[in-house]
């Protein structure tokens, strides 16, 4: 409880890890550090921008509710309107709460493609409802409590946020057993082949509690195999510092987006699974700060 409440008065300088820019003529940005300060305003602040967040959220949600409820009969109608909900959701929910944010590489985000993420942080759930394309599905862990499933990217409950995602038709993988999980995958390349769609998957599986990457899961090779679209990644810096683990504070962190140049997958064969989950996790070792590198 003490990283909810803790008023010190003191402030450090925390460095933003280096980030490559492509364009070796466009100017740094002038926010390389920022000033971690646990006073109690900063707190204050940013418990402010959190219910302004959850209440933005609510009343977006709602709206996104109803027009699910009129598309019912076409559901692949439900997941553009989704991604709609997501654009300006994550977008607003991301100006809520001001952390500076650098794009890169965004002539990589408009294609039909298999976008992965890292995942250390709530808001990279923001970032990515913002900045994925239209015609982009998730796809989530199934759970079943009751009578009521309850989606979500991280099989959190949010009140109407995951019965929107439920409604938003977006894919779920039953990974109770190994047998099902192939049979979902299954159905849901299908699904993503039949109706042009794109995926973005968090390949770690789960959320980093300190920022390092995780080792990936193969799910997302398997469906780049059966549906042949490429990967395009999608490299997350900074969010792990902006809102940490246990924290209600938000913190003015710079992030970046920076997406890579699409990796084609055409001819990859069932046989060097390992080889492509181990690229890509390699690949983004590479294009990570050293602190969000995994430890050898």
């Amino acid at each position: 409880m003490d990283s909810f409440f803790s008023t010190s008065s003191e402030k450090r300088l925390v460095d933003n890890p280096n980030v490559a820019i492509k364009d070796e003529s466009e100017r740094r940005p002038q926010m390389d550090a920022f000033v971690d300060d646990d006073g109690w305003v900063p707190v204050i602040i940013s418990w402010i921008r959190i219910v302004t967040c959850f209440v933005s959220m609510m009343i977006t949600t709602f709206i996104w509710a109803l027009i699910m409820l009129v598309l019912i009969p076409w559901p692949y109608e439900r997941i553009r309107q989704g991604n709609v909900y997501g654009h300006v959701t994550g977008r607003m929910l991301m100006w809520i709460l001001g952390n500076p944010i650098k794009i890169e590489g965004a002539e990589y985000s408009k294609k039909r493609a298999i976008y992965i993420s890292n995942h250390a942080s709530p808001i990279d759930i923001f970032m990515i409802m913002w900045l994925t394309p239209t015609g982009t599905v998730g796809i989530a862990k199934k759970e079943i409590q009751n009578l009521l499933t309850t989606i979500s990217m991280q099989i959190i409950w949010y009140p109407l946020f995951g019965q929107l995602y439920v409604l938003s038709n977006h894919l779920r993988i039953d990974r109770s057993n190994p047998m099902a999980a192939i049979e979902s995958i299954k159905k849901a390349a299908h699904a993503v082949v039949k109706n042009n769609l794109s995926l973005i998957i968090f390949p770690e599986g789960t959320r980093s509690k300190n920022g390092r990457l995780l080792p990936f899961k193969k799910g997302f090779v398997h469906l780049a195999l059966q549906t042949g679209l490429p990967i395009v990644p999608m490299v997350l810096t900074g969010t792990h510092l902006a809102w940490r683990k246990g924290s209600l504070h938000v913190r003015p962190a710079p992030l970046t987006v920076k997406y890579l140049p699409p990796i084609s997958t055409q001819n990859w064969t069932v046989s060097k699974i390992d080889d492509y989950v181990k690229m890509l996790h390699n690949l983004y070792a590479e294009n990570l700060p050293k602190s969000q590198r995994p430890l050898p």
